[in-house]
């Protein structure tokens, strides 16, 4: 009888490759933000962490506002933002060349209910 001393590894490789090339188009499918947002910079990011998915507030460089990339009038946030419980993880994106003022008129309207996470999206430079 033939001893075996060796393991044939060709199945194995074939086997990681087949899953390789599939964990590699199912990627390309997968994206973070779908509204694009030139986010500002900050040195000292965090990265927000729990189990609920977060309330995604967006505005883009053409002052469009966002809810969960829902495009929504600034006037319809605070109508908005009452379908959601008060401990709901609020997370704002809003890019950097968008004035001022459109950023606190959106901190207006979070005021309107006592939401305890809030949370603004920046990435470091």
């Amino acid at each position: 009888m033939k001893r075996f001393d060796q393991i044939n590894m060709i199945p194995f490789i074939d086997i990681m490759l087949v899953l390789l090339a599939i964990v590699l188009t199912t990627a390309t499918f997968v994206s973070q933000g779908l509204i694009e947002v030139n986010l500002p910079d900050a040195e000292r990011v965090t990265a927000t962490q729990g189990d609920k998915v977060p309330v995604q507030l967006a505005i883009n460089e053409q002052r469009q506002l966002f809810i969960q990339e829902e495009a929504i009038a600034f006037d319809q946030l605070i109508e908005r933002l009452s379908r959601y419980q008060d401990d709901e993880l609020i997370v704002l994106r809003i890019d950097k060349g968008v004035p001022f003022e459109q950023f606190v008129k959106v901190l207006d309207a979070l005021k309107s209910r006592p939401f305890k996470n809030v949370s603004i999206q920046a990435q470091q430079p």
